[in-house]
C-alpha cells in the first residue's frame, strides 16, 4: 500500500480543522471554564425560559453561568445556583433580575449591582431578585384592560 503525500496532507487538515471546531464549539457553549469561580443562590418567583448553562451577565458581559435549578417544596419558589468568575466582586445589595434578549431571544440571569461597600462572598444568596415576565401574561392584561379606564 502506497500513501500518497498530498492525500495524508489533506487528511492532516481535516483533522486539524475537526479538532479546532471541537474547541470553538465548547468554549461556545460554556463547556469549557477558564479560571476559577464561586457559586451564589437566588430564589426566584418564575424561572421562566432559564435552565442549567444559561448565562449569567453584568453590564451585557458574560460573568458566569446557572449551575443548578430545582423547586423549593416549602415556598413554591424557584432556588437557583450559579457561578460566578472569580474576580468580579457583586456588591451584597445587588439584584438579580431574568431578563430577556428580545421578542424572539431568549432569557438570561442578569445582575443589576448596588452601591455597597461589601461583596458577596462564595455560597451567599442573593435577596432581591425579580422573576421571569412572560410575554403571553402581559399581552392578556393588555387586551383584558383595553375596555376599561371609560371617559
Amino acid at each position: 500500500m502506497s500513501h500518497n503525500p498530498t492525500e495524508v496532507f489533506a487528511g492532516g487538515v481535516v483533522l486539524a480543522a475537526a479538532v479546532a471546531f471541537a474547541v470553538y464549539a465548547g468554549q461556545a457553549a460554556g463547556l469549557s471554564r477558564g479560571g476559577s469561580t464561586y457559586d451564589l443562590k437566588a430564589s426566584f418567583r418564575s424561572l421562566e425560559g432559564v435552565s442549567v448553562g444559561t448565562d449569567v451577565r453584568l453590564a451585557g458581559v458574560k460573568i458566569g453561568t446557572v449551575t443548578g435549578v430545582g423547586l423549593n417544596p416549602e415556598t413554591f419558589r424557584a432556588d437557583t445556583m450559579f457561578s460566578v468568575k472569580e474576580g468580579i466582586e457583586i456588591p451584597d445589595d445587588s439584584a438579580v433580575v431574568i431578563s430577556s434578549e428580545g421578542l424572539l431571544g431568549g432569557n438570561f440571569v442578569e445582575i443589576m449591582p448596588g452601591g455597597s461597600p461589601f461583596a458577596f462572598e462564595a455560597g451567599d444568596e442573593i435577596e432581591d431578585t425579580q422573576g421571569a415576565v412572560s410575554l403571553i401574561s402581559l399581552l392578556v392584561k393588555f387586551v383584558a384592560g383595553g375596555g376599561e379606564g371609560g371617559s
